[in-house]
């Protein structure tokens, strides 16, 4: 099939995953089965596909250094931007659909509340990041490049906390609904500590995981993160 010339599977799951929540949404608003609160629906749906593409693309990474598969690395930045149009519907529809583009009302609420200050903080973040995704600006920015888009394991910690933060209950007694941000901040924080050269080189030093995982010193070394230089 011509489509599987032109497209590896792993970039055609990636684009049938990303839309998969809006085309969702749109199947259960014609089918009358959406939630009776669905701005608030929207809100969370569109920001915990944010997070969860954020981690697939934090993911990459590490596939790429335990298992020597290099493609993840170039479908990162898909799904990176990706993560930040699912980021930008959130937050329009939280300024517009929510508050009506009621500017003061909006300044308000984010002051009252710490979870929105810190999920404010996280878009502003990615806006830089998104906008510099590209090539030409690898070439404009040179090493400062690297440096901007270290940004992200500042970023996805503060999307987790505002994920977390955002849901009633309490998190010292794992009551409420905050399990499924533990989970999303557990597998973050795997997914950036593998990242750390020590933590590589103990995986590397198993027996059951070097020989496997890692080349030996005298074969080609491991690529390098083209995002971060790791």
């Amino acid at each position: 099939m011509k489509l599987f010339s032109r497209f590896t599977l792993l970039q055609i799951a990636i684009h049938i995953y990303a839309w998969s929540a809006l085309v969702w949404i749109v199947i259960e608003l014609l089918a009358g089965t959406f939630s009776i609160n669905p701005i608030q629906e929207l809100e969370q749906r569109t920001g915990r596909h944010a997070i969860t593409l954020l981690a697939l693309s934090l993911l990459c990474t590490p596939l790429n250094s335990l298992f020597k598969w290099s493609e993840p690395l170039k479908r990162r930045r898909t799904l990176g931007l990706y993560a930040f149009l699912y980021a930008t519907i959130h937050v329009i529809i939280f300024v517009d659909l929510d508050y009506g583009l009621a500017w003061s009302q909006i300044a308000q609420t984010v002051l009252q509340k710490p979870y929105i200050i810190v999920g404010a903080t996280t878009f502003l973040l990615l806006v830089p990041l998104a906008f510099t995704s590209f090539d030409i600006w690898k070439k404009r920015l040179g090493k400062n490049w690297k440096r901007l888009h270290r940004l992200v394991y500042l970023i996805a910690p503060l999307a987790v906390l505002h994920y977390i933060w955002s849901k009633k209950g309490d998190l010292l007694s794992l009551s409420g609904d905050i399990i499924r941000p533990l989970i999303y901040g557990l597998a973050l924080a795997i997914f950036l500590i593998v990242r750390i050269p020590s933590v590589r080189k103990f995986l590397a030093s198993l027996p059951s995981l070097g020989l496997v995982l890692f080349p030996k010193k005298d074969q080609p070394p491991a690529q390098r993160d083209p995002q971060t230089g790791d």
